[in-house]
């Protein structure tokens, strides 16, 4: 045998030599195409000949002189795959651009010698690179395709994930095409090349083909759907197996989907005979790939699944046959997956609760792998949708979840990666019971093990979802409901025939307000800033509500804002604002709460990001939603938001640089007004406080003293304002006019034609709350002593006086010992006991 190799080995050099010299002499005759054709089959024989390399010396020497196209000799002629790597990291380098010439090459280069063992991946990189960086590629690939589709396909689909996905990407290029009709018959062979992969083997293992179905599907469903016949839908059907790949079966799932979409009897005739026939086989194989392909549906297409599932005789009679006949773990695996799909449909759950509740119980008991969890989730889902069985001792057993509850602790407690997915799953629906809620937020290793859990698994949809889940549920207070709202839910529960259940005490605000603060402790904050990197929207919506519950205590802020939250709001805050489909505004809220209690130059640190005037849109979209949305009788309007709304904007006007005060004006100010003219005491308490602190800035403070007509009616509104009851309300109007009246004889002349302004500003140098006196004495002083206009200061004494000013500053005064106080009481007696001024 060793005699033969040699002989073969000695012959591919001889052979490689010749072709080697006739590569030479039809280089120097002119005829590089075949020249490079001959190199390349004598290099196919053996790369390491010396007259092979001299030859691809001598024909290369003199073309384009391009270090991509010499990696890619290199790597295509005599499998140098260390040169493959190079090329791609030429390809991702600024310098790839200079390629552009040799690009062509390049990839003919490649794409003349066929992918074998020896040859890496770097081969589907730099295909995919080439197509996706210079037009001339792509425009050869519309017109291989265009010549031959079957034979380009052959000669790329096996290069790789990405040299596949160019096809599409073509495919669906009209520039590229000399008419609609000819790429549509490309689109078609190609569609069909995809599927026929598919088939070849029933499965497609690694996602390659099902990937290109899926994306053209994507882009012509009408059309192309009608290429799917019988054969086509039972290889995709089979790719749902539950022992394939999970992203071979995600791509299958995905295809479906669109499929049923456009399907309509057609796909509902294939899936009944699909399920059906491999049913009533009742081999162990055949059920597998039923129950896989029906649990994968089910969410995709739910009333079409559960008339399956609800067939006359189907339970009854499949569980004999899981208990006696079939021990196959797969079997049991799929039936469990398809039971735990199943609950999302009310009529399934009472049907599995009457046929499979013992089967279940025995399952968490003995079951293998991970079959304890799965059936102890499907348990948690009955036992907490409230489905009952009909034998009342069953029932009563069925409401305690405290077993299945430990199960799934110690289950996310020793397992990893990605097999806790049904325990999180099990305690997501689970921890909706106030008692399992209250357990789990006092346990600081379970919380240690399911943020350990999302920490390792940041990328796995069904594990983030669901750890989220928990702890939103852990962590939301019972909603506030009218007392309207309460007479409502009465109602119904009387026309249900149910007496309305009493809430649980372990739902009032101060337990929720416990479990709030052993999530913060936990640390679970800083990781919601890593697992909101990539913003699954299911993520960052639960995200959201989070840190909303969190943030509702004041004494948690500062280590919720230690933590990261404040960029992760701010981020989420900020695409919601772009996004033309949301409406969601707990990431403002919840910002809005932060900011209420803490100071905005700790938080907002200079040349850092993100920047104070980040902050201040989404606060501003919760005044501004006040005039979008409406109030009606069952769902009156919740101005909690709007509230903390305005003392957060409050909070950041007194930052030390004015840039976040100058926001707030430019974008809100009008709604700002509005909202202090309302009827709500505490809306209207919160836009004056506002109000006074933005009026420190000149901006804000033009706004009342300009000399405008609408500046002179925010004065009459201020001095309003400085009248109510309120006490908050008038503090802060005072402050608002004590500043104004220092700096604008403007101000001071509009409130002089206000009649009952200055009798208001006496009255406020008369309050029971000596912070309000203070501000009244400053305003009458200010009226009296600030201004150089002998006339302007005649007129405050004369309207002052009028109103009894000197004895009523003199009673103000007799009820302060502060200094300071005297001394500005002082000031303004003495001016108005003196003579007029000339």
């Amino acid at each position: 045998m060793a005699a033969v190799q040699r002989m073969t080995r000695k012959l591919s050099e001889e052979r490689a030599s010749v072709l080697a010299k006739e590569a030479v002499e039809l280089s120097l005759a002119g005829d590089k195409t075949q020249a490079s054709r001959k190199l390349r089959e004598a290099a196919a024989l053996t790369h390491d000949n010396t007259d092979v390399q001299a030859a691809f010396l001598a024909i290369h020497n003199d073309q384009l002189n391009s270090p991509l196209l010499d990696l890619c000799r290199k790597y295509a002629l005599y499998r140098d795959n260390r040169a493959g790597d190079e090329a791609v990291k030429y390809l991702t380098s600024p310098e790839a651009s200079n390629a552009a010439p040799a690009a062509l090459e390049c990839l003919r280069t490649i794409l003349e010698n066929q992918p074998v063992p020896s040859m890496s991946n770097a081969q589907n990189f730099i295909i995919a690179e080439l197509a996706r960086q210079f037009p001339a590629v792509r425009e050869y690939f519309a017109s291989e395709l265009q010549e031959s589709t079957t034979k380009f396909f052959d000669n790329v689909y096996d290069r790789g994930d990405d040299a596949a996905n160019c096809l599409r990407s073509v495919v669906l290029d009209d520039k590229l095409w000399p008419s609609e009709e000819v790429r549509l018959r490309v689109e078609d062979d190609l569609f069909q090349l995809f599927l026929a992969k598919l088939m070849e083997s029933g499965h497609d293992h690694d996602g390659r083909a099902l990937k290109g179905i899926a994306l053209l599907l994507m882009a012509d469903m009408h059309r192309l759907q009608s290429f799917v016949d019988e054969e086509a839908f039972e290889a995709l059907m089979g790719s749902l197996d539950l022992r394939l790949p999970a992203d071979v079966r995600g791509q299958a799932t995905l295809v479906l989907s669109k499929y049923f979409e456009v399907a309509n009897a057609t796909g509902q005739e294939f899936l009944y005979k699909y399920i059906t026939t491999h049913v009533q086989r009742q081999k162990g194989d055949d059920l597998v790939l039923a129950f896989s392909a029906a649990a994968s549906l089910f969410p995709v297409i739910p009333t079409m699944v559960a008339e399956l599932f609800l067939t006359d005789g189907f339970l009854s009679s499949i569980m004999p046959l899981l208990e006696k006949h079939f021990s196959s773990n797969a079997v049991h695996d799929a039936f469990l997956l398809l039971l735990n799909a199943a609950c999302i449909d009310g009529a399934c759950r009472t049907a599995i609760a009457q046929y499979c509740s013992a089967w279940l119980s025995q399952k968490v008991g003995n079951g293998t792998g991970k079959q304890p969890a799965v059936a102890a989730t499907v348990l948690a889902k009955l036992r907490t949708s409230g489905v009952k069985t009909g034998d009342q001792r069953a029932n009563r057993a069925d409401d305690d979840v405290s077993e299945l509850v430990d199960l799934f602790k110690n289950t996310l407690a020793v397992e990893e990666g990605r097999n806790v997915s049904d325990s999180i799953e099990g305690l997501a629906y689970t921890s909706l019971k106030p008692e399992v809620k209250e357990a789990l937020a006092k346990d600081p290793a379970f919380l240690k093990s399911l943020l350990g859990a999302l920490e390792a698994n940041p990328d796995s949809p069904e594990i983030v979802v669901g750890g989220l889940s928990i702890i939103s549920n852990l962590t939301q207070y019972a909603p506030v409901l009218s007392e309207e709202q309460k007479k409502i839910s009465q109602l119904k529960a009387y026309a249900n025939a149910t007496k309305p259940a009493d809430p649980s005490p372990l739902e009032n605000d101060d337990h929720v307000r416990a479990r709030c603060t052993a999530v913060v402790e936990a640390g679970t904050v800083a990781l919601l800033t890593k697992l909101n990197k990539g913003r699954s929207p299911a993520a960052a919506q639960l995200t959201d509500r989070i840190l909303l519950a969190l943030s509702r205590n004041s004494k948690d802020r500062g280590k919720i804002a230690q933590q990261g939250a404040v960029k992760l709001l701010i981020s989420h805050a900020q695409q919601n604002l772009e996004s033309s489909e949301s409406d969601n505004t707990d990431a403002a809220h919840a910002l809005a709460r932060i900011l209420i209690s803490l100071n905005p130059a700790h938080l907002f640190a200079a040349g850092a990001r993100p920047d104070v005037t980040e902050a201040v849109p989404p606060l501003v979209a919760l005044l501004k939603s006040v005039r979008s949305e409406g109030l009606s009788n069952d769902q009156p309007r919740d101005l909690l938001p709007v509230f903390e709304s305005l003392l957060a904007l409050t909070n950041l006007a007194t930052a030390p640089e004015p840039y976040a005060a100058n926001s707030i004006i430019k974008s809100a100010w009008d709604e700002i007004e509005d909202l202090l003219m309302g009827n709500n005491k505490m809306i209207r308490r919160a836009a004056c406080e506002l109000i006074c602190n933005l009026t420190v800035i000149p901006t804000g403070a033009e706004k009342f003293a300009d000399g405008s007509k609408r500046a002179n009616t925010r004065l009459h509104l201020l001095v309003a304002m400085a009248d109510v009851d309120d006490l908050p309300t008038r503090r802060a109007a005072g402050g608002a006019l004590a500043m104004l009246t220092e700096q604008y004889p403007s101000v001071v002349s509009a409130l002089l034609d206000l009649a009952r302004a200055p009798e208001i500003l006496l009255d406020l140098c008369q309050d029971d709350d000596p912070a309000v006196v203070h501000r009244g004495l400053v305003v009458v002083r200010n009226l009296l002593c600030e201004h150089d206009d002998v006339e302007l200061v005649n007129r405050a004494k004369e309207a002052l006086i009028k109103n009894g000013a000197a004895e009523k500053l003199k009673t103000a005064l007799k009820k302060t010992k502060d200094p300071a106080l005297l001394q500005i009481g002082v000031d303004a007696l003495k001016v108005l006991v003196g003579t007029k001024k000339q």
